[in-house]
């Protein structure tokens, strides 16, 4: 199936979800997300501020800040820079979506786990963003632990890649964990 024919129909089995199933699947995605090793060992974790359409991550981060050190992406121009969370810093950036204000920008080879955001991915881990390849870049640069989280039906049977699409290493929905063989990326 192609990127954009995913796109569409995601976007439609969403805008039938009502905020109880979003709510009961973000709870049950994160309580598994929560149960891995690699996040238990994880100190420095790369996540992202939800988009109503997503997963919410609010809950968890704010659950979890005070244990973990949180960052979280901010646009910059075609790419994403990484801040740390403090919720007193975060104001409306590129696509409406909550960003971190500031200069005290973060490498990314010091982030332990990220967990990437995409619109669709496969069982294969293969994702589908929203399609300007901010999360590929990113991502491509990246040694750390790639943590996928998805409502069920965000699982389609195959996705197209080019050879610029980086997969996730880790899919975790409300009923399955998908677990991608980590190839020595160097």
């Amino acid at each position: 199936m192609k990127k954009d024919e995913i796109r569409h129909r995601i976007r439609a089995n969403k805008a039938l979800l009502t905020n109880e199933d979003k709510a009961i699947a973000a709870d049950k995605v994160f309580d598994q997300l929560e149960k891995l090793a690699a996040f238990i060992m994880s100190n420095r974790i790369l996540m992202y501020h939800s988009l109503p359409d997503e997963l919410s991550t609010i809950k968890f981060i704010k659950k979890w800040d005070k244990r973990k050190s949180f960052f979280l992406p901010r646009v910059n121009g075609l790419n994403l820079e990484i801040l740390p969370f403090d919720q007193s810093k975060l104001s409306l950036g590129a696509f409406q979506i909550e960003e971190p204000q500031g200069d005290d920008t973060t490498d990314i080879s010091s982030i332990e786990m990220i967990v990437v955001p995409a619109v669709a991915y496969d069982r294969n881990c293969n994702r589908v963003g929203r399609g300007k390849g901010y999360y590929d870049r990113l991502l491509a640069g990246s040694k750390a632990l790639r943590v996928g989280i998805a409502y069920d039906f965000q699982v389609v049977d195959d996705i197209e890649t080019d050879e610029y699409d980086v997969p996730v290493d880790i899919l975790i929905t409300e009923s399955h964990t998908y677990i991608r063989k980590r190839s020595n990326r160097g």
